[in-house]
């Protein structure tokens, strides 16, 4: 099963390793991470999703909480909450996609953000499934590059 965890830590030197050595050294996986400074400078939140079952995600839980830096650990699963990721992708513009191009990223409520004589630069924000499908359907048209953000997600409400 798939785990969204949020993980509210000290803003320190150090922390990003400890928690993913933590990962790493238990034999778990990072599907995704990200990491960003909250409205309080001294602590910071990871948005980490991970897979496994309820007994694998306790184990992570209770070793997350055994960090000293660790404020808080909030799993998210069969919580109501919002998660968005971010994509950049440089895809090929050839005369005959210039228009199939530019109809598909409104389509994904997209927009580009760098234009070059043979390439477009298009960010989108969404879910995991938004994303794959907007990556589906530049494919054929010749994608030469992607970055992409690890989730980020909030508790409704």
């Amino acid at each position: 099963m798939r785990h969204t965890i949020n993980v509210l830590v000290e803003n320190e030197p150090g922390v990003l390793a400890r928690v993913a050595g933590l990962f790493s050294g238990r034999g778990f996986n990072i599907e995704s991470l990200s990491v960003a400074e909250t409205l309080d400078p001294m602590a910071s939140v990871m948005t980490i999703v991970t897979r496994g079952d309820d007994q694998i995600l306790e184990q992570i839980t209770k070793q997350l909480n055994k960090l000293v830096c660790v404020i808080k650990v909030t799993d998210l699963v069969g919580k109501e909450y919002v998660a968005r990721e971010l994509i950049l992708v440089r895809v090929t513009v050839k005369p005959e996609t210039r228009a199939e191009i530019l109809s598909i990223t409104d389509i994904f409520r997209g927009k580009v953000v760098d234009v070059s004589p043979k390439s477009y630069t298009i960010e989108v924000t969404g879910d995991e499934e938004k994303i794959k499908a907007f990556i589906e359907l530049l494919k054929p048209m010749g994608i030469k590059d992607v970055a992409r953000t690890g989730s980020v997600a909030l508790v409704r409400g």
